[in-house]
């Protein structure tokens, strides 16, 4: 969530930069800050109120002492008068506190100035590529076919268990599930980051402060009964650790990783685009998260892309990196880079990972702050990454990396498989 403090510093400044994003409502930045104003006169008058009354009533206490008892009770009176005053100036100042906090939270994060223009994914800038693209012979088998042939996943099974979207692994797609986490989760604790294993679900509070609500409502699976929610990512659950939580300075950087199933009700567009392990409604993911001092945000998000970019390097994938334009980025972000694997078989790249930085937005939510060497409290910077999210990443090794006796697994996989490939039957 922007502080109103950003609004009101340059709120022309503040609408240019939502223009980046196509946020299509710039008037409610003015609305935002009449309904500041409005707050502050009404907080401003009751405090005078209750200044007055606190007066009175010393006076009264003053007056009774020394007998004057009439001129006290015209003071009580008085008092009387003001707090019966008072009460619906409260009930002004509550209501206007609900509106300005339900339009402040329906505003974007604001855009870095390194967000290119666009609006759409095919206007996002590659950065770089790295790896090489396999030469196969045409009319290679895509992965779902390979699914099949090698008997890794039972789609057919998941849709009659929960429904279409949600897979069934078994044997060595299992296998390769189990060492693609435990690959991933080694590699992130030896780079710093302390592993989780968070709950699958989160209340209102927590999809609120990450900025799940409201903005991604329609895409989280929701238990009315008990409003609760299914994680999207375990981004969610990790960040809210610290939520309504001063850390002092010595606490910084914190590094979290986790690995945990992640359940997303959109299944997306139609055709190539959600056949087989393209898109789904639960998969598995590793993720990595930071919380740091405002002044080192864009290091560490290099930090971590650099980190992200020697994973894919480690399991010999074709890849690149992508800067998002402000129209394809999420709500809550302020600089957001995405990973893509080629897929030789499908010829396309496939998004395994984001990175993002959220600056103040999602802490200002959480009410996450640090007191900086001043003894200021300050606000926090927060940032996440998938390392890596694995549908995408399987289908992209079955495809890139089949021969005619079988798969070829990557080297660093070898010792988490038991196996150097995965035989054809």
């Amino acid at each position: 969530m922007l502080t109103l403090q950003q609004l009101r510093q340059d709120p022309s400044q503040v609408k240019a930069r939502l223009a980046k994003k196509h946020f299509a409502r710039p008037a409610l930045v003015d609305s935002i800050i009449s309904l500041d104003d409005q707050r502050k006169k009404l907080q401003l008058e009751g405090d005078n109120l209750q200044a007055r009354i606190n007066t009175l009533s010393k006076e009264i206490g003053m007056l009774m002492g020394k007998g004057q008892r009439q001129e006290a009770e015209s003071r009580k009176q008085e008092v009387a008068t003001l707090k019966a005053s008072l009460q619906p100036l409260a009930e002004q100042l509550a209501l206007a506190e609900e509106q300005l906090h339900a339009e402040l939270v329906l505003l974007p994060n604001l855009p870095n100035e390194q967000v290119p223009e666009g609006r759409a994914a095919t206007e996002n800038v590659v950065v770089r590529e790295g790896g090489q693209k396999p030469e196969l012979p045409a009319g290679v088998p895509a992965h779902w076919d390979l699914i099949r042939t090698y008997d890794l996943v039972d789609f057919e099974a998941g849709a009659k268990i929960t429904g279409s979207g949600f897979p069934l692994y078994k044997g060595k797609g299992a296998r390769l599930q189990r060492a693609l986490v435990h690959y991933f989760l080694d590699v992130n604790t030896a780079a710093g980051y302390t592993e989780y294993l968070p709950p699958l679900m989160v209340n209102e509070a927590s999809a609120y402060g990450t900025g799940q609500l409201p903005d991604k409502e329609g895409q989280m699976y929701h238990m009315p009964l008990d409003n609760l929610y299914m994680i999207p990512t375990s981004e969610v659950p990790i960040t809210n650790i610290y939520r309504d939580q001063l850390l002092s300075v010595t606490e910084l950087p914190i590094r979290m990783t986790a690995f945990s199933p992640c359940f997303r009700r959109e299944a997306g567009s139609f055709g190539s685009d959600v056949r087989g392990l393209n898109r789904v409604h639960q998969f598995d993911k590793v993720e990595i998260v930071a919380i740091v001092e405002p002044e080192k945000s864009y290091a560490v998000l290099d930090e971590m892309v650099a980190h992200v970019e020697k994973l894919l390097q480690s399991l010999e994938l074709p890849y690149r990196i992508l800067r998002l334009c402000g129209g394809d980025m999420s709500f809550a972000s302020a600089l957001t880079y995405d990973f893509e694997v080629y897929s030789a078989a499908q010829q396309k790249w496939l998004e395994v990972s984001s990175v993002s930085n959220f600056e103040s937005f999602q802490a200002n939510r959480l009410k996450l702050r640090y007191k900086d060497e001043k003894g200021k409290s300050q606000l926090l910077h927060t940032l996440n990454g998938s390392s890596l999210a694995l549908p995408r990443i399987v289908a992209a090794l079955l495809e890139n990396n089949q021969t005619d006796k079988g798969i070829n697994l990557p080297a660093v996989l070898q010792p988490y498989m038991g196996m150097s490939f995965i035989a054809h039957p």
